[in-house]
């Protein structure tokens, strides 16, 4: 019984040691939005946007018009799995363009805000435990393409909820295609009170902030509340700010691979991703 008891008391030592080790190290984080399904069937079986998730190592994936095949549960996780890694976890509302999120770390709680203005997708979010066990709650969105009034009231529901379901201390993380088509657009008030609005604003190379398929407005955002703001870094591949991601422009594409040159040009592809990077400082003792 003693030879089990000091086995048991060495394992969790090495776990506490180990642990505390991983803790001790700066964590980076990137986190990437896009609405990346092309085709005529706005879905991601046809390889191009599934390879730019792939190319820009996202910990954190906020998708609109999450279709995969049919859209069976198992036809989503190989696709998860195949495209981001075998450990990652998701949440994926059941519309018919549905928003999801798909993360390296935990996901804690999940669900959908039901969006009243839009019949065919809700506000899909996840409430996500990091190694120092911050928590995100990350939101994936997609407004309407329509007159902006119905994009402004559909921020201000989104703010509502956001007031209702932040926990103290809480990260908030808010994504997607707002369908904006400009940068100051109103609906874009709602949310000041709980993200950061506010440039540099991200851009490619090129210094292009615009994210819709000919590259003319700001329809896409990846928006986070201060505390993750002030940890917010120039994007590791550019080195040049927060990075919106076009095929047709990067200039290394060696770094991103498998992505091609033509992905982002692919039939009916519908925005350009955005890029984030975060170092997140080790925990205090």
């Amino acid at each position: 019984m003693k030879s089990i008891l000091l086995r048991r008391s060495l394992w969790f030592l090495v776990f506490l040691l180990s642990t505390s080790a991983l803790l001790a190290e700066p964590l980076n984080l990137r986190i990437v939005t896009g609405n990346l399904s092309s085709g005529r069937y706005q879905k991601y079986d046809d390889g191009p946007g599934a390879r730019i998730f792939q190319g820009l190592k996202p910990d954190i994936a906020l998708i609109q018009e999450f279709r995969v095949g049919e859209s069976s549960e198992t036809e989503i996780r190989s696709w998860v799995q195949s495209v981001f890694g075998s450990s990652f976890s998701y949440y994926r509302e059941d519309k018919e363009l549905p928003n999801g999120i798909v993360s390296r770390y935990p996901v804690v709680a999940s669900g959908f805000w039901p969006d009243a203005e839009m019949p065919n997708r809700d506000f899909a979010w996840a409430r996500i435990a990091l190694p120092n066990q911050q928590h995100l709650l990350v939101v994936s969105v997609h407004l309407s393409a329509s007159k902006e009034p119905k994009r402004r009231a559909q921020t201000k529901a989104l703010a509502d909820y956001c007031k209702k379901n932040l926990k103290i201390g809480d990260w908030l993380v808010i994504g997607g295609d707002f369908n904006t088509q400009v940068r100051n657009e109103s609906c874009m008030k709602s949310l000041a009170a709980f993200v950061e609005i506010k440039p540099p604003y991200p851009a490619d190379e090129a210094g292009n902030e615009n994210t819709n398929a000919n590259r003319r407005k700001p329809t896409d955002w990846l928006l986070v509340s201060k505390p993750l703001q002030v940890l917010s870094v120039s994007n590791l591949l550019t080195k040049q700010g927060d990075l919106v991601f076009d095929t047709r422009v990067f200039t290394n594409l060696e770094k991103v691979s498998p992505a091609l040159a033509t992905d982002s040009a692919a039939e009916q592809m519908q925005h350009m991703a955005i890029l984030r990077d975060f170092v997140i400082p080790e925990p205090k003792q």
